[in-house]
């Protein structure tokens, strides 16, 4: 495919949210290079509010991929997966690029009947077999620089590394803020909420407590523990409007979680408490943060499940205290 040549393209990245993050610079050179492609989204439904009245996509299409794997949605789910085909085979797209790499991502790239099909060589669950263009994006490497180095492959722009994060006002009045997150999608990349309490009761400044609805009993618990300093907005902002809390904060402390990435791309810098994975792979993406890991011989492990969690227990909030003081941020 030769720059220029680019009339209509699929971006295959359902989820999750700190990929899809990952994947705004590809987006970004996407458009640079052919300014006059339209192009579309496969996104999973619950993420698609981050990406959704975005000046650079044209339309999103939105997936149940929870719902795709229980059996008793097997009828909605055989629905949903034949309209999609039909209505991405009506499209007539260019390119179909997947940005996933995992079976489900590799058969829509398959059924988009795109004549140039873009995938990593070495994607799991068989999805290379459904590409007809193989891309070595290798393992021991950022998740953005391996997108980027499909950008060059297809002869895109790739001379910056942008993030077009689109942000909803939210007001959390005025003054100086910084913003914790104190979930993640794994039990085993969570720092306890007792810590991060004292960390926001020793902090000078005041902070805001950021998630979902599912995080709302860990932020209370850290909003009563720490000395009336933090407030939390759990669940009672969209990604957008949380985007928008975030690029306005001082600092971020946080685990391996999506609003991680949303506070990289935006330039806010990151204290990130890292246990079972690894931060050159999915850290903070650019310079100016700080990563926090024990140097225990099990780490990293990439386990969801585990009876002991000394890798986070390690991490103490005098510790991340110390840093952001080192960096003149409190």
């Amino acid at each position: 495919m030769k720059p220029g040549s680019i009339s209509k393209a699929l971006i295959i990245k359902p989820s999750s949210l700190g990929d899809i993050v990952h994947s705004l610079p590809f987006l970004s050179a996407l458009k640079k290079t052919h300014t006059d492609a339209s192009v579309h989204w496969v996104v999973a439904r619950g993420l698609d509010g981050l990406l959704d009245g975005h000046p650079m996509i044209d339309r999103l299409w939105i997936i149940d991929k929870d719902k795709w794997k229980r059996l008793t949605s097997l009828p909605d789910t055989l629905r949903e997966f034949s309209a999609l085909m039909s209505g991405l085979g009506r499209e007539k797209f260019d390119i179909a690029i997947d940005l996933q790499g995992l079976f489900r991502s590799g058969l829509i790239t398959k059924l988009s009947q795109s004549p140039l099909r873009v995938g990593f060589k070495e994607a799991r669950e068989l999805s290379p077999l459904f590409y007809n263009h193989l891309v070595e994006g290798g393992v021991e490497l950022h998740a953005v620089d391996r997108y980027m180095k499909v950008a060059a492959d297809l002869g895109l722009d790739t001379t910056s590394i942008d993030f077009p994060l689109l942000t909803s006002p939210y007001d959390t009045g005025s003054g100086d803020y910084a913003v914790l997150v104190p979930s993640a999608r794994w039990n085993t990349k969570i720092w306890p909420a007792s810590r991060f309490a004292a960390l926001a009761a020793a902090l000078p400044i005041r902070t805001y407590i950021l998630g979902g609805k599912s995080d709302a009993h860990r932020a209370d618990e850290i909003q009563s523990g720490s000395s009336g300093k933090a407030t939390s907005l759990a669940g009672k902002t969209s990604l957008k409007e949380l985007a928008h809390i975030i690029k306005g904060a001082r600092f971020m402390v946080c685990n391996d979680s999506g609003p991680m990435h949303i506070a990289a791309g935006l330039g806010v810098p990151v204290f990130a408490i890292f246990g079972p994975t690894n931060p050159l792979r999915t850290g903070p993406y650019g310079k100016g943060h700080t990563i926090f890991q024990s140097g225990l011989d099990c780490v990293p492990c990439y386990s969801k499940k585990c009876g002991n969690l000394r890798c986070m227990d390690a991490i103490s909030p005098e510790e991340v205290l110390s840093a952001i003081k080192s960096r003149g941020l409190a």
